[in-house]
């Protein structure tokens, strides 16, 4: 059963367009993301939702109730929402125990107290218990404020930019835990970011937005290997666009080789089956598709490099003069100008017609 339906919100600030024709849903006990660059609309998205803003067409259903369409938009704190701000929100006066148990009815009484200890003992902070939010980290601080809108056991949770205060290091760490969190309580639950690996570590489902609309609702894996359009294909990952021809319906010619597998390609108004021989076409390769291959005959020139640990992240010129991408285990340390071995190793074919 869907927790969370939209379909075809859309929403305006004066004559300014912000969401159009917005339509996605999450089952109960999912994690969906919405993920996009600034001003894409994706936080406004969450306002509606939240029932901060009204919509000025299309539906919002939670649990199967209609809580906002034009004309009706039921109150927030009667939709049975958790919300997580960027900033936390935590009230500096309580401490970490009565911060999470504020939201509950008869906070005193041994049910609720009982309810704070189960999410304090689920996030980690058992022993924090009687400490105030200016004694913890900013992890810590996190883990509060989602055990805090945890507690009245919501209907959905909502979370605006939630690690966008923390260092790298600690963001994807507590991507991890905030998502086993979420499994463990079995709550639905809808994240913006504008970071891919945030939105990757956290989700079950994604949508990609841009200029307003999803682009793209989908798995992560299918996002990364099978971008809908080009918005979606230079915004998740990394990659270039190689120039191909498309040999028949299921193979494409590169510089690097022919690559195998049903070209997704709009090269022509009957698809890819009907694309005629030679149709150009550009070819995303990511740099997980470029091996680094000593016994190559192919050889591309280092022209940049960037130090990863594990792996170097080569930027190659090929011999057309073409760029292209490659990640080498960091013991392949080439000089730049060196030339090196390649040879391509692709599953999937992302193709999209030539410009």
């Amino acid at each position: 059963m869907d927790e969370l339906v939209l379909d075809a919100v859309s929403q305006s600030y004066g004559t300014r367009q912000i969401i159009s024709s917005l339509s996605f849903h999450l089952a109960r006990g999912e994690i969906g993301c919405l993920l996009g660059p600034s001003g894409c609309g994706k936080t406004t998205a969450l306002r509606c939702i939240a029932g901060f803003e009204p919509v000025q067409s299309g539906s919002i259903c939670i649990a199967a109730a209609t809580v906002s369409r034009p004309g009706l938009t039921l109150a927030a704190e009667k939709r049975r929402i958790g919300m997580v701000f960027q900033d936390y929100a935590l009230f500096p006066h309580l401490t970490v125990a009565g911060n999470v148990g504020f939201g509950l009815p008869q906070r005193n009484q041994p049910a609720a107290k009982a309810r704070v200890d189960e999410l304090l003992g689920l996030v980690g902070l058992a022993q924090h218990a009687l400490k105030y939010p200016h004694q913890l980290s900013g992890g810590q601080q996190q883990r509060v404020a989602l055990a805090r809108a945890l507690a009245p056991r919501p209907r959905l949770i909502l979370m605006d930019e939630p690690f966008s205060n923390l260092d790298v290091e600690l963001r994807e760490r507590l991507s991890i835990e905030v998502r086993d969190i979420l499994k463990r309580e079995a709550t639905t639950a809808l994240i913006v970011t504008h970071d891919q690996h945030e939105a990757f570590a956290l989700a079950d489902r994604v949508g990609v937005m841009h200029q307003g609309r999803i682009q793209q609702w989908d798995t992560p894996y299918n996002l990364y290997h099978r971008p809908a359009n080009r918005f979606v294909a230079d915004f998740v990952g990394q990659g270039v666009m190689l120039s191909g021809d498309v040999l028949n319906s299921r193979q494409v010619r590169t510089e690097l080789g022919v690559l195998d597998g049903q070209i997704p390609v709009d090269c022509s108004s009957g698809g890819c089956q009907a694309c005629p021989r030679s149709c150009g076409v550009d070819v995303l390769l990511r740099p997980d598709d470029i091996v680094h291959d000593d016994d190559s005959p192919l050889q591309a020139e280092v022209e940049n490099k960037a130090f990863r640990g594990a792996e170097f992240l080569y930027t190659l010129k090929l011999p057309s003069g073409q760029r292209a991408l490659s990640l080498v285990p960091s013991h392949h340390n080439h000089a730049i100008g060196e030339k090196i071995g390649i040879r391509l190793s692709a599953d999937h074919v992302i193709a999209f017609r030539r410009d």
